[in-house]
């Protein structure tokens, strides 16, 4: 059922790599011969993520002038490094009160970031956190149904904008959750958790069948691979595997990566690391079980600690960068402000000046792992050979340009 053996670290990196000979033609189809063109990368095809919330003020009227001047600048850093976007769909803020979900505020949002180039997922559609508190008003029958009802609606409402979904989160811990009462942990004791995965992938599949949809957890343990085993050998389809995190307590290291990374690739399936973060700051205790349980009256950036950030964010994407399966990388929030459990996890600081481990992805993202604008020349037939890290890029010669995707780069290519 699973892969005889799961896909190796490639220090050479051959994976993130292609090359392609494309015939490069004028608008009126004669080949472009002897010609000096130049070829640079537009976009990765690797997803550097981050959560899009900041945004949502911006674009929905709610930003006084001080507030919209602050995020236009975060969002210039945001622009710059990353290129796939989650955006919230916590049922509880999305839809409040019954029957007025808030998607045209969020909409907004998603066709600017969609606007500037940037690949978009909703999170989650079924949760058990944050959840709408009307829901405890409903029977489990009814719950089942208005939760069918919400995941066909927001799936058609933002399709061909968002067409990748968290379908369904934390499932391990969604029957015995007890930190708060809601609806969704009331259903997955009905269904099981495999009857809640089902809905939540089946729903989302029959209303948009070309969308993208992850089962994500933040349990690393074994209760998730069995989870996991469970799903697959039911012939649910799950498209990506979502991996959540969030290292407050310090970074997992370079053997715990590894093992997280063999483990989860065996499947066979993409792994999305969803939710990262590294404190720039005091590290929470190790004996805190729920990060939610750390509550402090201040948790400041230090210098020492942003160093340790930069140090840890590099090797623990360089790790992820040498896996063959490994999609995506989403960090979880660019700034402190508004930062998770007001952890210094932001890449930004609350004054909005990039810490060092911003430099650090730039750095990786827009020099290292990114092909520098190269001037080449076509031959007599119109032919160049192009070689760099896969995505889009672009040829441009006398004032004409094409874009192509290296990876899957077409025989022929018009300059327009």
């Amino acid at each position: 059922m699973y892969p005889e053996h799961s896909p190796q670290p490639d220090p050479t990196l051959a994976h993130r790599r292609a090359a392609a000979t494309i015939t490069l033609r004028r608008p009126d189809g004669e080949p472009l011969s002897d010609a000096v063109v130049t070829v640079e990368q537009t976009r990765h095809e690797f997803g550097f993520g981050c959560i899009g919330f900041d945004f949502l003020p911006l674009h929905h009227g709610e930003a006084d002038p001080e507030e919209a001047q602050r995020l236009t600048a975060l969002a210039d850093l945001w622009l710059d490094v990353f290129n796939w976007a989650t955006l919230p769909f916590y049922w509880g803020r999305f839809e409040p009160e019954r029957g007025k979900p808030h998607t045209d505020e969020l909409r907004a949002t998603a066709e600017w970031l969609a606007g500037h180039g940037v690949t978009l997922k909703g999170h989650p559609l079924v949760w058990h956190t944050v959840g709408a508190k009307w829901l405890l008003d409903l029977t489990t029958d009814e719950i089942e149904q208005v939760q069918r009802e919400r995941i066909r609606r927001d799936v058609a409402d933002f399709a061909g904008l968002i067409d990748m979904w968290d379908a369904i989160n934390e499932v391990v811990i969604m029957p015995v959750f007890t930190a708060e009462a809601n609806g969704i942990t009331r259903l997955a004791r009905k269904l099981g958790r495999v009857g809640t995965i089902r809905l939540a992938f089946e729903e989302a599949r029959a209303t948009n069948p070309s969308a993208t949809l992850l089962l994500n957890d933040f349990d690393m343990s074994s209760a998730y691979d069995t989870l996991i085993e469970a799903v697959l050998e039911a012939g649910i389809q799950v498209d990506a595997i979502g991996l959540q995190s969030h290292m407050h307590q310090g970074w997992w290291g370079p053997e715990k990566t590894e093992r997280i990374l063999e483990k989860f690739s065996r499947y066979g399936l993409p792994l999305h690391f969803t939710e990262m973060t590294l404190v720039s700051g005091d590290l929470m205790p190790k004996h805190i079980v729920d990060l939610n349980d750390h509550v402090v009256d201040s948790w400041p950036t230090t210098p020492d600690g942003e160093a340790r950030q930069a140090e840890e964010l590099e090797a623990h994407l360089r790790m992820l960068w040498e896996h063959p399966s490994v999609e995506s990388a989403t960090y979880w929030g660019i700034s402190d402000v508004g930062a998770w459990l007001g952890a210094p996890a932001g890449l930004v600081r609350l004054d909005g000046t990039p810490k060092p481990a911003y430099d650090a992805l730039h750095r990786l993202v827009k020099e290292e792992w990114w092909t520098a604008p190269t001037t080449l020349r076509t031959d007599a037939d119109g032919r160049l050979t192009v070689e760099g890290w896969k995505g889009s890029h672009r040829v441009t010669a006398a004032g004409l340009a094409a874009e192509f995707d290296l990876a899957v780069a077409p025989e022929e290519l018009t300059l327009r």
